[in-house]
């Protein structure tokens, strides 16, 4: 077997390949080939396992994304995807192959990261690869959909009418909510959402190609939605909700994008005062956003489908470190391992003002610890004490894991919508 790198002359063979790995067919793409997921992979950043005869049995590629980092920090980063070996060579080392060769390539780029969506978590635990950012629904029946004022004051307020100015009660916010057609506004939605991940730890950059040749999930989809764009007292879009109704009058929002607090209560205020439907369903929502506690019922919000997101996998320990931002001064002792590659250091971080210096060292460890689950607490959405008491993470001192959540917990929780 031989693990060859793809060029443009390959994309028939890699999508068919990647297909019949998963038993999937493939759809009809638009006339200018894109409206389908494989309109955006990277020829040139793509593998395939062929046999001796020269058949193809495994593919996986790599899209280029930039990764949003704690302390609005943005980094290249390889987004893993299409990975997959036809069940005739499964359990052969195919897949192992092919990511030790895949590993080996984005280190030869100088990336210090690598993130993907694990299809399934045990696979990738093998390969350096730990959860990092989490996601939930959030379904509200529409009886019971009604906002509490704040109590504190500056928050949500009752709900206006539909489209109207959106100031609440409180004069929080002077904007306003039009809807539009997917079609009528997809470079807002791409300005919108390229504001919103800047700042957004955990986020990914949606290239421009994805947009023009709508290769995700809705709204970077064509397929047919409504957009709610929220407007600033200046008439500037700054967020938008993409939603349709389906079966059952049920309202499906498949993400909200918002500038802020302010602007995202306004959106979801607008959905959840949609008139003739039955439940408004939230699909991605941080398990620890504040929309459930503005509820005026809070059991009138359901919480389901809770899972990992975002996985993480350091491929530089030192350089990853010290390029995201810290909150926090301190120290720690990171005695790292990584089974996979056959690597292992042990290493000296030190924040100061922000900024990190991680240097090898041979002082004895505060922390132990797998590369997988440095890749779980590295964006601030794990606390090491969390692992520590799961027992993958390993603290030498009383304190080292409240130290350790103190120094790698973000000012912002990790989040990230983009589907690749």
């Amino acid at each position: 077997m031989d693990i060859r790198p793809t060029t443009e002359q390959d994309r028939e063979v890699f999508v068919d390949t990647v297909h019949a790995a998963f038993g999937l067919f493939r759809e009809t793409p638009r006339e200018d080939g894109g409206g389908v997921f494989w309109a955006a992979y990277e020829m040139d950043r793509s593998l395939l396992a062929v046999t001796a005869d020269g058949r193809p049995v495994g593919t996986a590629g790599a899209y280029s994304f930039e990764l949003t980092l704690p302390g609005e920090v943005l980094v290249p980063t390889s987004g893993v995807t299409a990975v997959g070996v036809l069940p005739s060579h499964r359990r052969r080392g195919v897949l192992t192959a092919m990511m030790r060769h895949q590993l080996t390539a984005l280190r030869a780029r100088g990336e210090c990261l690598s993130v993907l969506l694990a299809s399934e978590a045990l696979i990738y635990r093998r390969f350096g690869y730990g959860p990092a950012t989490y996601t939930a629904h959030l379904t509200v029946q529409r009886h019971r959909a009604a906002l509490a004022l704040p109590r504190a004051g500056g928050g949500a307020g009752d709900a206006p009418a539909p489209g109207s100015d959106t100031r609440s009660d409180t004069g929080s916010d002077t904007g306003s909510v039009e809807v539009m057609r997917r079609a009528e506004c997809g470079d807002i939605l791409e300005e919108v959402y390229d504001r919103y991940r800047r700042a957004q730890p955990g986020a990914l950059s949606r290239p421009h190609r994805w947009w023009t040749s709508g290769a995700g999930q809705p709204p970077i989809a064509p397929a047919p939605r409504y957009i709610a764009v929220h407007r600033d007292a200046a008439g500037t879009p700054d967020g938008y909700a993409c939603y349709s109704i389906g079966d059952a009058r049920s309202l499906k929002v498949d993400e909200i994008i918002a500038a802020d607090d302010a602007v995202h209560t306004a959106l979801a205020r607008f959905l959840l005062g949609h008139d003739l439907v039955s439940e408004v369903a939230f699909k991605h929502v941080p398990t620890d956003h504040p929309l459930r506690w503005q509820l005026a019922d809070f059991r009138a919000g359901e919480v389901s489908g809770a899972s990992d997101w975002l996985w993480v996998r350091l491929l530089d320990v030192p350089r990853a470190l010290t390029a995201r931002g810290w909150s926090t001064d301190g120290e720690l002792v990171l005695d790292v391992d990584d089974p996979f590659l056959g690597e292992h250091g042990r290493y000296l971080l030190s924040v100061r003002d922000g900024k990190a210096e991680c240097v090898p060292t041979d002082r004895g460890p505060d922390l132990s610890l797998d590369v997988g689950d440095l890749g779980s607490v590295y964006l601030g959405g794990t606390a090491p004490s969390t692992l520590v008491r799961a027992g993958h993470i390993r603290a030498h001192r009383p304190d080292a894991a409240l130290r350790a959540d103190a120094l790698f917990r973000a000012e912002r929780s990790p989040h990230c919508l983009h589907w690749f």
